[in-house]
């Protein structure tokens, strides 16, 4: 299993959002659509083996890929899914999730509380362009990679992250976009490193 953790700064918790607009009055919620569709979508399929969790003002959306259902390639409906997701969010009651459709969860659970449910499930990476070069780190088993959206993390997500990180890895030489660096990391691990092709 390989998981992703995205953190979003300026998409909103609410489902008010419209769905013809989404980089401009929607809060970036393009950019979570497109983290969506690199960590979860490949040529003619989806990967089954992966989980994303979007981080969205103290609400987490999960999407699992091996039960999400409707996953479609495009921004608007992979938008209209978050959206659906984010209508449900008061059904939610503490930490047990709503399930407004199969594959989709809503935690109301904030950075700090998805951090520490998804450690006991493997080892907290953050990827940023600060860190070890992932060609001199060995690949991990069962990774939750933690990366923001177009904004830095702010002071208080830095020390919550350093906290729990097992690791920090630089992907390449120049920063790169979180949807990018998603289907930079499926590379490294699908490849054991860039060592198997």
């Amino acid at each position: 299993m390989r998981q992703f953790l995205v953190v979003a700064h300026d998409a909103p918790a609410s489902a008010d959002f419209p769905l013809d607009a989404l980089a401009s009055e929607a809060g970036r919620m393009d950019l979570l659509a497109r983290a969506l569709n690199a960590a979860l979508l490949q040529s003619h399929g989806i990967r089954e083996d992966t989980r994303v969790h979007l981080v969205i003002d103290g609400v987490t959306v999960s999407v699992d890929g091996a039960t999400v259902r409707n996953l479609h390639p495009d921004e608007r409906s992979i938008a209209a899914l978050l959206r659906s997701a984010l209508k449900a969010r008061e059904d939610a009651i503490g930490h047990q999730p709503a399930e407004p459709s199969p594959g989709l969860k809503v935690y109301r659970m904030d950075l700090e509380a998805t951090l520490d449910r998804l450690a006991r499930e493997g080892p907290i990476v953050q990827l940023h362009e600060d860190g070890d070069p992932a060609v001199e780190v060995s690949v991990p088993v069962d990774p939750v990679f933690v990366l923001s959206d177009h904004r830095d993390f702010t002071d208080e997500e830095v020390d919550l992250i350093a906290e729990r990180a097992d690791a920090r890895v630089r992907l390449g030489p120049r920063p790169l976009h979180a949807d990018h660096a998603i289907s930079v990391a499926h590379n490294w691990l699908d490849t054991n490193g860039y060592t198997q092709y």
